[in-house]
């Protein structure tokens, strides 16, 4: 049977603006039925990268905070740290990045936790049984929280082709060992021109993988147990992440993931995708190249595999945009993600979360 996936077009007007359209959205999708009074809900967003301007703007979060301040939750706006060193590697350099970003309590309404903690570590393993993986490591907020509404920018991945709903649970919600165990089936290595023996990764290691000799941190394999600590603290970025993982792979791995991340609250989730400034990337880069399709609309479904297929769907069946990193299936019905990214089957993700019990590719698209 079909999911219902509601949409919302950019059209506004003096009697409803877009922020009244987000509130319908989240009251026909269920918000109602989904938080009830007391609940502390994570509202799993992107903040943004330093530079990029793609992620969701934080006044339209805040519309959804009010939504469910309105049944009685008690909304928290969350993330994740990355896993590669960058600006958002552990949470004060994270939140500093969100709040520059516009994603501050006076703006959103809620206040902002980073999921996995201080460090990006803080996990709670949850039983999946997948084809792959067994247990996965969910950002402790996360697994916590009594509901969650996963509020996601839909736009083209270099790897899995779309991020939407999906990619905002399986990559967005694990820690920074799920973000190694989806990307590589190695340990990192070290590169030792750039390594000065500082030994911050010795230090950081747990599992007594790291040796300083001769003056260079060496690292042995088989005692590594993929936490990627020693990655984030490298202040010479030495410490280097292989990623080795097929593009098939990441995708069913992520997608046991995003089952993870709602596990215990099947029936206490939402999810949200904002089809706009469809960029050719992920909101992780410091940058965002020009959008391939123009603004489409707004999508809400309790099921994220519908959402994200209605959400294809409809960026190929737009016309695609000239002088853009799009460079073929521009005619409505083109394949727009593999316009941009040609050797990505990004069908991979929606058939395995199907195939795991998240939720059916098959929906009726209802107009608000």
């Amino acid at each position: 049977m079909p999911n219902t996936v509601y949409f919302a077009d950019m059209r506004t007007g003096h009697k409803e603006n877009l922020f009244d359209k987000i509130g319908k959205l989240m009251i026909l999708a269920g918000v109602r039925e989904r938080i009830s009074t007391g609940d502390l809900v994570a509202v799993k967003v992107h903040f943004g990268e330093r530079g990029n301007h793609t992620f969701i703007r934080p006044i339209f979060i805040r519309r959804m905070v009010e939504e469910i301040k309105g049944c009685g939750g008690k909304p928290f706006l969350t993330d994740s740290s990355t896993l590669y060193p960058g600006e958002r590697k552990e949470a004060v350099s994270a939140l500093t990045c969100a709040i520059e970003n516009g994603f501050a309590y006076a703006v959103a309404g809620a206040p902002l936790i980073m999921c996995d903690g201080l460090r990006g570590n803080s996990a709670t393993v949850v039983e999946v049984n997948g084809e792959i993986l067994k247990k996965v490591p969910i950002a402790s907020a996360i697994a916590e929280a009594d509901a969650m509404v996963a509020v996601s920018h839909f736009k083209c991945h270099e790897l899995t082709g779309f991020g939407g709903a999906l990619k905002n649970l399986g990559m967005g919600c694990s820690t920074r060992e799920g973000k190694m165990t989806q990307h590589s089936t190695v340990a990192p290595k070290i590169a030792e021109k750039y390594c000065t023996g500082c030994g911050l990764c010795l230090k950081a290691c747990a599992h007594d993988a790291i040796a300083i000799i001769e003056g260079k941190a060496k690292l042995n394999p088989a005692h590594c147990a993929g936490c990627s600590r020693c990655i984030t603290v490298c202040p010479t970025k030495a410490v280097q992440i292989q990623w080795n993982e097929a593009a098939d792979l990441v995708m069913k791995k992520m997608a046991e993931f995003a089952k993870g991340a709602i596990v215990g609250k099947e029936k206490k989730t939402l999810f949200v995708n904002f089809i706009t400034q469809v960029s050719p990337a992920c909101d992780c880069y410091g940058h965002a190249d020009a959008p391939i399709v123009n603004d489409i609309g707004i999508c809400a479904s309790t099921d994220p595999v519908a959402l994200d297929q209605a959400c294809a769907d409809l960026v190929n069946d737009a016309q695609g945009n000239q002088n853009t990193a799009l460079e073929s299936g521009h005619e409505p019905g083109g394949d727009k993600f593999r316009g941009v990214h040609p050797d990505i089957d990004w069908e991979v993700q929606l058939e395995h979360a199907e195939k795991i019990g998240m939720g059916t590719r098959e929906y009726e698209l209802v107009k608000v």
